[in-house]
């Protein structure tokens, strides 16, 4: 009971009262259980770590044999088949594509075969093909549209062919110089691949040389340059083929 003071209030009591038994032992039983908990963990590790000691031979994963140096020195190797090998391949005669008339190609041996590991032949049309002579030219550009060919922009070219022959990679130049059908490299032009003469031009006379680009933009770019241009045969001794009956 509480004692009043001298003001006649309650004086506080500072004597807390006594929790009940039963709402102690569920704090006591989740402390033990912790207690419990933590001891068999350090148990189980300290028993582990026992038996790994104590633990002189283990279960061996495989059947391993140790062979003396001698014995592994004096085997006989296996051959080549019984270890998954592939077997020797077949040597096949060397034989190069030519393209026959009518378009039809056929691969032919005997004396083609040897251009085929040439390194100064190339082919062209499927046919082999080796430097003629060299000639210094004057090489400018042009485009298949107006801006280029005026009233002549057809999509044709000098041979009937059209602008799109040989993926836009052809030249025009003056028939007299280099004839119709003649395989030219020109140096910074189509990755230096052997293109056609398919073309010709009002001002392109004498030694000048056009070069084909799909674009007017592009063929600007090129400007105007002097290139030794490199003029090529065919190598297997077959007359040249009309440029107008190949398309």
């Amino acid at each position: 009971m509480e004692t009043p003071n001298a003001f006649g209030a309650a004086a506080p009591s500072f004597y807390a009262r006594p929790e009940p038994v039963e709402a102690i032992w569920p704090i006591v039983a989740k402390r033990l259980l912790r207690l419990a908990a933590g001891t068999a963990i350090v148990a189980l590790v300290i028993w582990s770590a026992i038996l790994a000691k104590t633990a002189r031979h283990a279960v061996p994963l495989a059947n391993i044999r140790f062979l003396p140096i001698e014995t592994v020195a004096s085997a006989q190797p296996l051959p080549l088949a019984s270890m998954g090998e592939s077997p020797a391949p077949e040597v096949i005669p060397a034989t190069a594509p030519v393209a026959t008339r009518g378009g039809v190609t056929k691969a032919v041996s005997g004396p083609l075969s040897a251009h085929a590991y040439d390194p100064t032949v190339r082919w062209f049309n499927g046919r082999p093909i080796r430097p003629a002579r060299a000639l210094w030219m004057t090489v400018t550009a042009y485009s298949p549209d107006e801006r280029s060919c005026g009233a002549f922009a057809d999509g044709l070219t000098a041979t009937l062919h059209s602008v799109h022959t040989n993926d836009f990679a052809l030249v025009a130049a003056d028939p007299t110089i280099l004839p119709y059908g003649s395989m030219i490299t020109v140096p910074g032009y189509d990755r230096d691949r052997v293109v056609p003469v398919l073309d010709c031009g009002g001002a392109i006379k004498g030694h000048r040389l056009d070069v084909l680009y799909p674009t007017h933009e592009r063929a600007r770019q090129w400007g105007v340059r002097r290139i030794r241009v490199t003029v090529w045969q065919y190598a297997d001794g077959l007359p040249p083929d009309n440029p107008r009956k190949l398309r």
